[in-house]
């Protein structure tokens, strides 16, 4: 284990891969006292600091708009024994009135988000990797459902981002961890085999954790 008794997880994914839901399986099936989970998304830069594409439009699926510092200097305060507060990053949606959000120490550590592999330090610091992955005719149906119902976005608007954003940025910047996933979680129909294989070993861990306090 990487330092302490704290045992740290990556989960990546992309877009529409089914991240979201995995997730709310996991912590429907282990407390915040046993899986504190972090969101790759509340750690987003200012709107001044995202990349903008040719045509002025901001693409939040690079890299670049995340503040990786910021993730591993509380993944160090949890692992220390400190909780962590932080407010919801909402991607300047008038709509959404931002709540504060506080992870606390548990055994397991988990980090989700598209790009939680992609910066070096932090995917030194992780003990296990987990990729969700479906295929991307797949994945496309399901933002373009989850887009246009959802985020009442248009049809083209949605296959702008898809093409100019979100394509490239998997096949550069997530794609390529793939192979170096500890388990690779397929969901190109559903995950709930997978699902299982991921809480057994998360009981795996905890149970180890327990006998040495």
């Amino acid at each position: 284990m990487a330092g302490t008794d704290t045992f740290l997880v990556g989960l990546a994914g992309g877009s529409a891969s089914g991240k979201t839901t995995f997730i709310r399986r996991l912590s429907e099936e282990f407390g915040e006292d046993k899986v504190c989970v972090i969101t790759q998304d509340n750690y987003y830069k200012g709107l001044s600091e995202q990349l903008r594409d040719e045509n002025g439009m901001v693409n939040f699926d690079h890299p670049t708009g995340i503040d990786f510092n910021r993730i591993k200097k509380d993944i160090r305060r949890l692992r220390k024994g400190d909780s962590v507060k932080l407010v919801e990053y909402t991607f300047n949606n008038p709509d959404i009135f931002p709540k504060e959000i506080v992870y606390r120490p548990a055994p397991i550590v988990l980090v989700e988000g598209l790009f939680v592999f992609a910066d070096k330090g932090l995917n030194k610091m992780y003990d296990y990797r987990l990729y969700i992955d479906a295929d991307d005719d797949v994945t496309l149906q399901r933002r373009i459902a989850r887009d246009t119902s959802e985020r009442g976005m248009t049809h083209d608007e949605v296959m702008y981002q898809w093409k100019n954003h979100v394509l490239p940025a998997y096949q550069e910047f997530l794609k390529p961890h793939k192979p170096d996933a500890d388990y690779v979680i397929r969901n190109t129909t559903n995950f709930d085999k997978c699902l299982a294989n991921v809480i057994a070993k998360f009981n795996e861990v905890i149970a180890q954790s327990s006998i040495k306090k």
